[in-house]
């Protein structure tokens, strides 16, 4: 679970790549992962937050 956020859950999202002739190619849009040191579950815990949460006060910081 390398590329989700410990908190909301987001993840990558996928869709096309769309130039301007109108060709479609498959692309990812990834999530702004931190590896951040926080109060998880009651723990001291390093885990991967997005900036979302971050900036939301989600996440009680070490």
């Amino acid at each position: 679970m390398a590329r989700f956020c410990s908190i909301c859950g987001r993840g990558p999202d996928y869709g096309n790549a769309v130039s301007h002739s109108n060709r479609h190619t498959k692309r990812v849009r990834l999530p702004n992962l931190q590896r951040v040191l926080a109060v998880h579950e009651g723990r001291r815990r390093r885990i991967r937050v997005c900036t979302r949460c971050l900036r939301a006060g989600k996440v009680q910081k070490v």
